[in-house]
Formats: C-alpha cells, sequence, structure tokens
C-alpha cells in the first residue's frame, strides 16, 4: 500500500506589477489596433509594455532604450542585409551572428531576439517593402514602450520603504539576541554574520529604492535620505559588536551598562559588577555602551516622521 504524500502547497499570488502588466497590455493593443502599421502590430506592443514593467524607473528606462534601440538596430540592420545578392537563409545566419556580437560588446541583458525577429521578417518575406516595414515596427513597439512606461511609473509605482523598515526592525531583533547570547554565561560568543547578511539586504534594498521616480519626488528623497542615514548607522552597529565577538572572553559589566540593557528589553545572566575592572572589562562596556547609543540614534532616525 503506498504511503500518503503530503504535496507542498505552492502559494498563488497575483502581484500588483502583475496587474499591471496586464493594464499596460490592453491599453496598448487598443492604441495600437487603431493607430499601430502592420499586421504584426500587436504583437510588437506586446513585447514593449512587457519590456517596461521593471522594479525601477532607472531600470524601466533602460529597458526601454534597449529595447527600442534593438528595434531600430533590427530593422536598420534588415534592409541593409536584404540587399544583398546572396540567399536570404544566409544572410539571416551572417545577420544573427552580428546582432548577437553587438548586443554582447554592449553587453545588453535584454535577448537580441526582437531585431532577429525583425531581421528574419525583412529577408523572407517577400510582398513587403523593407523600409516602411522597419518603421513600422519601430513604431509599433514605441507605443507598447510608452504605455508600459507610464502605467509602471504613474499607477501603484514600485514602493519598497517598507521592506527596508522591517529589516532594519528585525536587525534591531538579531541585535538584542546577540547581546543576550554573548552575556548568557556559557563562554562561547555569538558570531555577528547574521546581521552583516542582514545589512546587505537592506543594502540591495536600498538600491532599488534609489533607483525609484515616484510622483511624490520630494518625499521620496527626503525618506531615501533617511534611509541611508539609518544603513550608516546599523553598519556601525556591526563594527561594534564584532568588535565585541573576537574579545577573548564576554568582559563583567557595570552597573551602569546592566541597566541600559536591562530598559532595552535585554536579558541577561545575573553577576555582580567588577570591583576593579580589567582591561577586557573596560572595553567590553565600552563597546556594549556604544552598541546601545547607536541603537538608540538608529530608532529614533527610523521613528522619524516622513
Amino acid at each position: 500500500m503506498r504511503g500518503n504524500k503530503t504535496r507542498k502547497q505552492i502559494p498563488i499570488r497575483i502581484g500588483l506589477r502583475t496587474i499591471k502588466s496586464a493594464i499596460a497590455v490592453v491599453i496598448a493593443l487598443w492604441v495600437v489596433d487603431q493607430y499601430g502599421a502592420s499586421g504584426s502590430k500587436l504583437i510588437f506592443a506586446l513585447i514593449g509594455a512587457l519590456s517596461a514593467m521593471e522594479p525601477t524607473f532607472t531600470k524601466s528606462v533602460r529597458s526601454c532604450l534597449t529595447q527600442i534601440c534593438g528595434v531600430i538596430f533590427g530593422a536598420v540592420f534588415g534592409v541593409l542585409m536584404s540587399r544583398l545578392p546572396i540567399d536570404s537563409i544566409w544572410v539571416i545566419g551572417l545577420g544573427v551572428i552580428v546582432i548577437i556580437t553587438a548586443y554582447n560588446a554592449l553587453q545588453l541583458t535584454l535577448s537580441p531576439a526582437l531585431p532577429c525577429i525583425i531581421l528574419v521578417t525583412i529577408c523572407t518575406t517577400a510582398d513587403i517593402v523593407p523600409a516602411e516595414y522597419a518603421l513600422g515596427r519601430i513604431w509599433d513597439t514605441t507605443i507598447g514602450l510608452a504605455i508600459g512606461l507610464v502605467i509602471n511609473m504613474l499607477f501603484f509605482p514600485y514602493d519598497n520603504s517598507r521592506q527596508i523598515r522591517e529589516s532594519i526592525r528585525s536587525l534591531d531583533r538579531d541585535l538584542m539576541e546577540f547581546l543576550e547570547d554573548y552575556f548568557d554565561g556559557d563562554g562561547d560568543l555569538p558570531d555577528a554574520e547574521k546581521m552583516n547578511r542582514r545589512i546587505e539586504e537592506i543594502e540591495t534594498q536600498l538600491s532599488v529604492f534609489a533607483g525609484q521616480r515616484l510622483p511624490y519626488w520630494k518625499r521620496h528623497m527626503r525618506e531615501l535620505s533617511r534611509l541611508q542615514r539609518c544603513d550608516e548607522l546599523a553598519k556601525a552597529l556591526v563594527t561594534e559588536l564584532e568588535v565585541l565577538s573576537h574579545l577573548e572572553r564576554p568582559g563583567r559589566l557595570s552597573g551602569e551598562t546592566r541597566q541600559r540593557l536591562a530598559n532595552c528589553g535585554a536579558k541577561v545572566a545575573d553577576q555582580p559588577p567588577p570591583k576593579e575592572p580589567d582591561e577586557i572589562d573596560i572595553v567590553t562596556n565600552y563597546h556594549v555602551g556604544r552598541v546601545l547609543t547607536i541603537r538608540r540614534k538608529l530608532r529614533q532616525t527610523l521613528a522619524e516622521k516622513k
């Protein structure tokens, strides 16, 4: 008898960018159907609308420029190649080599399929006028790109500031766990690597946020400046923790430092404060004090009004 195996449920989530992509495609198809240039106009408008759906303004503009340049290159190159006095199959093979080589040399991330499709169409379709077809492809793709860019940037633009703030709050929770583990009395020093990974996550999200061009531009720039200050404080925080993690042993806490930790909600093992602190005690209390001071500044900066 076969045992019952539980299948892992794959969550089905329709994100906002997915919905915006569908809206952009529908509008682009409607517009190009009215004002497009040829029979393949729907395909090129669809490709253009989807190409503009990047998470940041910078990436969207770069994608649009790359796509329209690819279309122009494919159209112009196709017209020129169609005039060669050799068989169209060999012309296409040579053209594909040139197009892919150009994309690699320019380090373009988008697929060279679109200019290759234009090249093949021009070289293999006898009843089209190459120059007219090329201009039509440029026009149809431009319609899709323009509509996709407008929809992507003006309607519910991607804003990941909430994710950044949550990552910073998670860093604060990791900090408390680090301090509690550090002073739990078992002699094992915790590693700050977990918080270093959290910093990398914050900086990745910040790079995305910095690439946005939201409609409320001034507020966006203020928020970016605030989150960047939080990132700098978070890195300073982890630097202090790395110093603590490289000590031979945890030093003994002074009464003042222990009280500050308790006020922050950290639970540490009860120990009498040292009557004559040694060098490690002094270093430990100094860096723990620095950690708590930076943490307070970080929390205050994060709580500032937008």
